[in-house]
């Protein structure tokens, strides 16, 4: 439930610096025109982006008979989670690495890289599909699209204001004004990032959380994404970054400052809160 609240604490965060930018540019007419904009190109992305995250990865349909206990996993959960059954996609890469994608659990599908099938145990790949099931579930791709329509829109806003700023089209120049236009143009399209950015951490916290609500402990997560966290060092995975976000375990995150601009929150500090999961119900390691 705290996840849960932070998420739309952050998404209200959003809404708010949007009604403020646009605001400041054009009232209540401008906040149309550029939240329409934003709606527009973010319910085209929403549309098509499973398709499309599947072609970027140059993901595959898994075979009849191919990966049986993939297939065998995957059925158990999603009936236990109550959702009907994905498709199932396999990613030539040997980095263990999965994703979910899909607008609803009804068009929903599960890529899973060879490296997962073939470097990690059952157990451990069971933690994985979990994760992927949970964020199906809690339908994320739905939120991380709200949250991307709001930070489109406010990029818009900023890059129409460089624009006006550039070629002279801004008739406030009281140092208030001034004072406005920098944090329009500048200061919002970074909180903006920032904030899509701690939306998209938070639900993979809860997608964690749902995975091990759904296994009845949080271990075998824990152990895979130790696994993940060494196969992402170690076997390198050529991936496009707009597509790195939905992975398990980042392929292109980063450590120190970098991290605040990560889609993932670091796996240490996920390892750590499903432990404390486990814990208050007695699971010792």
């Amino acid at each position: 439930m705290t996840t849960r609240i932070r998420t739309w604490i952050l998404l209200a965060g959003l809404s708010a610096l949007f009604i403020a930018v646009g605001g400041f540019v054009g009232g209540t007419g401008g906040l149309v025109v550029f939240l329409g904009i934003a709606v527009l190109f973010n319910f085209a992305m929403f549309w098509w982006s499973d398709r499309l995250a599947l072609k970027l990865s140059k993901a595959r349909p898994l075979e009849p008979g191919e990966a049986p206990a993939i297939v065998s996993d995957v059925q158990e959960l999603a009936a236990r989670a109550g959702l009907p059954m994905p498709k199932l996609y396999l990613i030539p890469s040997q980095q263990p690495n999965a994703f979910a994608t899909g607008r609803s659990p009804s068009r929903s599908a599960v890529a899973v890289t060879e490296g997962l099938v073939a470097l990690m145990p059952r157990d451990q790949v069971r933690g994985v599909l979990a994760h992927e099931l949970a964020h199906i579930k809690n339908r994320d791709i739905l939120v991380t699209t709200i949250a991307a329509m709001l930070g489109a829109a406010i990029s818009g806003i900023a890059t129409f204001l460089q624009f006006q700023w550039l070629f002279g089209g801004g008739d406030d120049e009281s140092p208030l004004g001034m004072v406005g236009m920098l944090a329009a143009v500048l200061v919002a399209p970074i909180g903006a990032m920032l904030l899509q950015l701690a939306v998209s951490r938070q639900r993979e916290f809860l997608a964690d959380r749902t995975a091990a609500q759904l296994l009845g402990e949080g271990r075998p997560l824990v152990d895979a994404l130790g696994t993940l966290k060494r196969g992402v060092e170690v076997l390198p995975m050529h991936v496009n970054p707009a597509t790195a976000s939905l992975y398990i375990a980042n392929p292109l995150s980063g450590r120190g400052m970098t991290a605040l601009f990560s889609t993932h929150p670091p796996i240490e500090t996920r390892i750590e809160k499903l432990r404390a999961f486990d814990a208050k119900r007695g699971i010792r390691y």
